[in-house]
């Protein structure tokens, strides 16, 4: 669940990236998070516990640096004990943005999950600090997630492999690198589960800016797809077997560019 926030102090953003985000030309969606985190005088901690390729940290680093963030620290957390050591948990205290990179996101929740470093990941977005996180980081940002699934278009009957997230909010269920791997049908499925959040796909160099007020504002160049479950009438998960077609009748589904933003709490569309 996500922590508690303080009186007078706003939660920060939470920013699931669909992967791929442009990192050398307009940046768009790493400027605009570096921006909110506080420009050249922004405290960047990198989690690349997703990724099993070794420089993905230090990667991160360079590439921060490059956009004009001074101080960007990569935490190599590879293993439970790792979560453990103080000269990591110290940054967090210094942090005003949290960034957890792209890969396997079962290494995110078996490694961070029940941690000090998950609960204060948790604590810091309270208190106002943004959190950011793409492909596999994207999918570990909510109370559940999405860990793999089939493709296409129609949802379908034991098409989707769920999880426990990171818990930093409980309005959304994210899928990432949408439209790119044609993952409609096993959001769906995610989502007939359980209609009580929207569902959030997100295209490759796409950002949701999700907000304090349950506003999300679309950052990059890719669309979200926004499926609000709020009016559904009818679905046939209960009775569905094996890889039976599911039928789910009154959602609502949205496409939106940037510059366009919805309110999960109210379930309304501002395009801009």
């Amino acid at each position: 669940m996500p922590a508690p926030t303080v009186s007078g102090i706003h939660r920060g953003y939470i920013i699931p990236i669909g992967g791929r985000e442009d990192k050398f030309t307009s940046s768009k969606v790493l400027t605009r998070f570096i921006e909110l985190s506080g420009g050249e005088d922004a405290y960047i901690v990198i989690i690349p516990t997703a990724s099993k390729l070794l420089d993905t940290g230090s990667e991160y680093v360079k590439i921060f640096n490059n956009l004009g963030v001074k101080n960007a620290i990569s935490l190599e957390i590879q293993n439970r004990a790792d979560t453990y050591k103080e000269a990591y948990l110290a940054h967090f205290e210094k942090a005003t943005g949290i960034f957890m990179t792209g890969g396997n996101q079962l290494l995110l929740s078996t490694i961070l999950g029940g941690t000090k470093v998950a609960q204060l990941i948790r604590r810091c977005n309270a208190k106002g600090v943004h959190v950011a996180g793409t492909s596999a980081g994207a999918a570990f940002i909510s109370e559940h997630m999405i860990v793999g699934g089939a493709n296409g278009f129609m949802p379908r009957y034991n098409m989707v492999n769920m999880a426990p997230g990171l818990g930093l909010t409980n309005k959304i269920l994210v899928d990432q690198h949408f439209s790119q791997r044609d993952r409609l049908g096993r959001l769906l499925t995610a989502l007939s589960y359980n209609p009580f959040v929207t569902g959030v796909g997100i295209d490759e160099d796409t950002g949701a800016f999700l907000a304090h007020d349950g506003v999300i504002e679309v950052v990059g160049s890719g669309a979200l797809t926004i499926i609000d479950m709020s009016h559904i009438e009818h679905s046939s998960m209960p009775d569905a077997r094996d890889n039976d077609p599911i039928s789910l009748v009154g959602i609502r589904m949205h496409l939106l560019l940037e510059g366009s933003k919805y309110d999960a709490n109210v379930h309304e569309v501002r395009v801009i």
